[in-house]
């Protein structure tokens, strides 16, 4: 039974991982290091309510899939110095997801499933956040799909996109990701960057970006030091200090391409030790 040890550390589970980025990552300032900055969770409960009290206690507007609204205001940002220009399916899908649904196949590892579903029971499923699914039964029922922005209520800039997916008909929230990119120190590349909160701090996942001689999206994290693209979680201590710790056995590759058959789709595939875990699939349609 997890036990909870009050607002600042919540549960033991969560406290432990703490414990554990503080004194095995490393202290940072974001004034200097931006790239690593990124919405941090509560103790209690990350899913859709948590951006509602962001929002409320930031004097921020909640817009749900407002018209054309996407994951990026401009893909191209990620484009570089390359050439080859973005196949016009991908683009539009990162520039306008509200207008797109998708279907979701997954495949796990046999040797990993046991730790997944060790992960699910203790965290994901009670702070609703990288509940990934476990059996490709899971997401049978389809998984919805919304953009939401948080604006200024002042100036009505965009000051966050999250990406909410959720698992029917359950509602269990799969993924609550805050997309932009960022420019690590250690790569001359734009690349993108997702925050996912979680309890006194976030995982960040920011993916170096490569357009394929078809177009196609091929994103990925991989880091061997400190300051490359690759997987960070970051912590906020009691005292209003920051650490972040690199996990360089973490790596997870992204691509987004037109088949033959001119469907839309995206191979995920995430590796630990080398070996890889977990599989998705995504067949990506127009609502």
């Amino acid at each position: 039974m997890n036990i909870w040890l009050g607002k600042n550390k919540g549960y033991l589970t969560d406290w432990i991982t703490q414990i554990w980025v503080r004194f095995t990552g490393r202290r940072i300032d974001l004034n200097s290091e931006p790239w690593l900055s990124g919405l941090l969770g509560d103790t209690k409960i990350i899913g859709e309510e948590f951006y509602r009290e962001i929002a409320s206690s930031d004097n921020m507007e909640i817009v749900i899939n407002e018209k054309d609204s996407g994951l990026l205001r401009d893909l191209d940002i990620l484009r570089n110095d390359s050439p080859i220009e973005f196949n016009r399916k991908v683009k539009d899908f990162y520039e306008h997801t509200m207008n797109y649904g998708f279907d979701v196949w997954s495949e796990w590892n046999g040797i990993f499933k046991p730790f997944g579903r060790l992960l699910a029971l203790i965290f994901s499923r009670r702070l609703q956040q990288l509940n990934v699914p476990l059996d490709p039964m899971d997401t049978s029922r389809g998984v919805t799909s919304e953009v939401i922005q948080l604006k200024d209520r002042n100036t009505g800039e965009i000051n966050y996109r999250i990406w909410m997916r959720k698992r029917s008909p359950q509602n269990d929230v799969i993924y609550a990701g805050c997309y932009g990119w960022t420019k690590p120190p250690n790569s001359e590349l734009n690349c993108i960057k997702v925050v996912f909160p979680l309890p006194n701090g976030n995982c960040i996942v920011i993916m170096k970006p490569t357009v394929m001689q078809d177009g196609s999206l091929f994103l990925e994290s991989n880091a061997k030091k400190f300051g490359d693209p690759g997987f960070y979680f970051t912590l906020k201590t009691a005292d209003g200090r920051y650490y972040a710790r690199l996990v360089k056995t973490m790596r997870e590759t992204i691509h987004v391409f037109e088949d033959e058959n001119n469907v839309l789709r995206t191979d995920h595939n995430l590796s630990i030790w080398k070996r890889k875990f977990l599989k998705l699939h995504y067949k990506i349609y127009i609502k």
